[in-house]
């Protein structure tokens, strides 16, 4: 590990403290974990302290880690990974936070934190059906209003469950069942064993 990701991770222990729950260092980057109830207490501390000044949110994605490593995963099922940047002191880190529900995961918002996440949120919430309590406008953004499911999700079903159409009788675009027959997309290679080149 260099010199400079070891005082970095020198810094984000003793700046955590007892909020840190775990922080590897794997190919050159950080990441840290911390609980849900300190999520929000963790990203201020991250933003603010002198020494870490992470003032840029990258990127906020969901996960879900249902069939993780093979389904030898036993840990919660969804999360959310943060990209923060300090711009002034040229560092990066990746927090990660599980959500305690698999049922209903909900996380505390960080709009307050960085404005930025507000669509990052919306995002993770249309495909993964992550829930922000106390975001300002939690709806869909990227599918339809009418989409039924979330499907980055695994168990959501390959080719969904509706499809949409403009009928011209009717004028409007009309839900229907899907009408795509299930097919195997993956390409077969048939070799004549006896055959050499």
């Amino acid at each position: 590990m260099s010199a400079k990701l070891e005082a970095l991770s020198a810094q984000l222990k003793l700046a955590l403290g007892t909020n840190l729950t775990k922080l590897t260092v794997d190919l050159g980057e950080i990441t840290v974990e911390c609980k849900a109830k300190d999520f929000i207490a963790v990203c201020v501390r991250l933003r603010d302290h002198g020494e870490l000044q992470f003032e840029q949110l990258t990127d906020l994605c969901g996960v879900d880690y249902s069939d993780y490593e093979d389904g030898l995963w036993e840990g919660p099922r969804y999360a959310v990974v943060l990209h923060l940047l300090s711009v002034s002191l040229n560092q990066r880190v990746r927090v990660r936070v599980f959500a305690p529900d698999d049922d209903f995961p909900v996380l505390p918002t960080l709009v307050d934190v960085w404005p930025v996440t507000n669509w990052f949120e919306r995002e993770a919430f249309d495909l993964f059906g992550i829930m922000f309590e106390n975001h300002p406008d939690l709806r869909r953004i990227l599918t339809d209003y009418g989409f039924v499911g979330h499907p980055f999700r695994k168990d959501f079903p390959m080719v969904g469950e509706v499809e949409m159409r403009y009928d011209p009788e009717q004028q409007r675009v009309v839900y229907r069942p899907v009408s795509i027959e299930l097919r195997n997309n993956v390409p077969r290679l048939i070799r004549d064993e006896g055959q050499h080149s």
